[in-house]
């Protein structure tokens, strides 16, 4: 029986290869406007089953690991946007619930 390849991502902030599985993945998602005059919106989150749709970034279960990548504005280059404060916040506080 053939052996199935393993899936590897790079975590943002220790830069080390590893299983997807092992890693939290952070999604931007675009959010559809109302109506067309509108400006299209995103919301930046942790996918914990890593099946939402939108655009991925991956990073370790670590708190130090989350810490280098938000100092480094990681997150807003993988992402192609501008995250907040108050995001970043909220999803290192789901990473230490979760460590």
């Amino acid at each position: 029986m053939a052996l199935r390849k393993v899936p590897m991502r790079k975590c943002l902030g220790c830069g080390e290869m590893l299983p997807q599985k092992e890693l939290v993945r952070v999604v931007k998602t675009k959010i559809k406007p109302e109506n067309e005059n509108e400006e299209e919106t995103y919301e930046i989150s942790l996918d914990l089953t890593g099946k939402k749709a939108g655009r991925g970034a991956y990073i370790c279960k670590k708190k130090e690991c989350f810490a280098m990548a938000k100092k480094a504005r990681r997150f807003s280059r993988a992402l192609s946007c501008e995250i907040p404060e108050e995001v970043l916040l909220k999803m290192e506080q789901e990473i230490s619930e979760n460590e």
